[in-house]
């Protein structure tokens, strides 16, 4: 304890002078910092015809990725799930029917697959627990909706489309 108190900064006991009192320096030096800004060039960004640059690290809308051969990559094991701390991934997995095996290469896949991107807080665990590289963070970020349920992306949202099919 005698240490923290070795270390603070006095408090200053002294009493205002008359200048201070009156506040006018401080707002003489403010209306100094807005003049300032008003007469600056503005950074608009023209959205539609203009794209803001980006950061290398940002993290925008989740995809669901497939292999060389359009098969998902998902293969329901849940710790996307389990890793996202705003807990916003709904998963249900469910095993393939007899037959089907040959023509996938895992025997569960993901029946039922949402993200609800009012939940999700883009930290990118899901993507880093992920040990098929099923999901990741791409650069685009989420287009506006006038209702909730605009937000919870399903499955086929969120896969990557196969060569020569429509979303």
């Amino acid at each position: 304890m005698q240490a923290l108190t070795n270390r603070a900064k006095p408090v200053d006991r002294r009493p205002m002078t008359f200048m201070e009192k009156i506040y006018l320096p401080a707002i003489a030096k403010g209306m100094g910092i807005t003049l300032k800004h008003i007469f600056q060039k503005k950074e608009t960004v023209r959205y539609p015809e203009q794209k803001r640059p980006f950061s290398p690290v940002f993290r925008g809308l989740h995809v669901l990725n497939r292999d060389a051969e359009g098969r998902e990559n998902c293969t329901a094991c849940g710790l996307c799930a389990v890793a996202c701390p705003a807990e916003a991934i709904t998963m249900e997995a469910a095993e393939r029917k007899p037959g089907e095996e040959n023509l996938y290469r895992e025997e569960k896949y993901a029946a039922r697959y949402e993200i609800n991107m009012l939940r999700c807080i883009f930290c990118g665990f899901c993507e880093e627990a992920c040990p098929k590289d099923a999901i990741y963070l791409t650069e685009t970020f989420a287009p506006a909706h006038y209702k909730r349920e605009g937000f919870i992306y399903g499955k086929k949202d969120l896969l990557v489309p196969m060569p020569g099919e429509k979303k």
